[in-house]
């Protein structure tokens, strides 16, 4: 990501959190994963269909009774190809639910986070580029959430150009991190321990207030004990 390109975010409100449908083993370690991963469209469909819980469908549903949402994937281009589930979860849940998806949104730059550490998420940020119908209603589909900033930024991206999201699905992730929206808790956490400083420079760097952080991004940052460390860590992730 180039530093002139900032990806946008919006505000949380009263997200929901994001439903899980399956635990990270079941998803990881099926046997057509990887491929699936690198971009073979057959093997992600497998995968999805193993793994995804039509309770969690069901609990979509009821979540957003009386809105037809479409379903947009947060389909990204990993080191070994284009991630394929993503797309494939979202054609399965259109399917399950009766909802459309639209697969004209994408991720357009590589940013490695497959086993990265937190300050790599946080310094290599999901940019993502397509046309949002203004005024529609959207639900996020990806196939791993852990700290949320994909799919923040897929927020930012359609609420930026008058969409509206409603909500997330992702395939795995830890049970944690499904709350994406920032507690009020948090953001005062942060806030005291770090002070202005580091939001001001925050806000030049990703042009975003704290306020616009996940909750896994904000709890990281408030474990990590100074401005420099954080600053330091971020500038090193990023070259690397």
């Amino acid at each position: 990501m180039s530093e002139n390109i900032k990806p946008p975010r919006t505000a949380w409100g009263n997200f929901p959190d994001v439903l899980i449908h399956a635990n990270e083993s079941a998803v990881k370690q099926h046997p057509a994963y990887k491929r699936a991963k690198s971009g073979h469209g057959p093997s992600a469909t497998v995968v999805v269909n193993d793994t995804m819980s039509e309770l969690q469908n069901q609990q979509l549903v009821d979540l957003l009774r009386g809105h037809a949402p479409t379903l947009v994937s947060a389909h990204a281009y990993e080191r070994e190809g284009i991630n394929a589930i993503p797309q494939a979860f979202a054609v399965e849940i259109s399917k399950a639910v009766g909802w459309p998806h639209d697969l004209g949104v994408a991720q357009i730059n590589v940013v490695a986070h497959t086993g990265a550490d937190g300050f790599s998420r946080l310094a290599r940020q999901a940019e993502f580029a397509g046309a949002v119908q203004p005024g529609c209603e959207y639900v996020l589909v990806d196939d791993f959430v852990g700290m949320g900033g994909t799919l923040a930024n897929l927020k930012g991206h359609i609420e930026s150009k008058g969409g509206k999201v409603l909500a997330a699905v992702c395939l795995t992730g830890k049970p944690h991190s499904a709350k994406l929206a920032l507690s009020p808790e948090r953001l005062q956490e942060l806030r005291e321990k770090h002070g202005t400083e580091l939001e001001n420079w925050w806000f030049g760097r990703f042009a975003h207030t704290f306020d616009a952080l996940t909750e896994s991004e904000a709890r990281y940052l408030a474990r990590t004990e100074t401005f420099d460390a954080i600053r330091n860590r971020i500038a090193a992730a990023k070259q690397a």
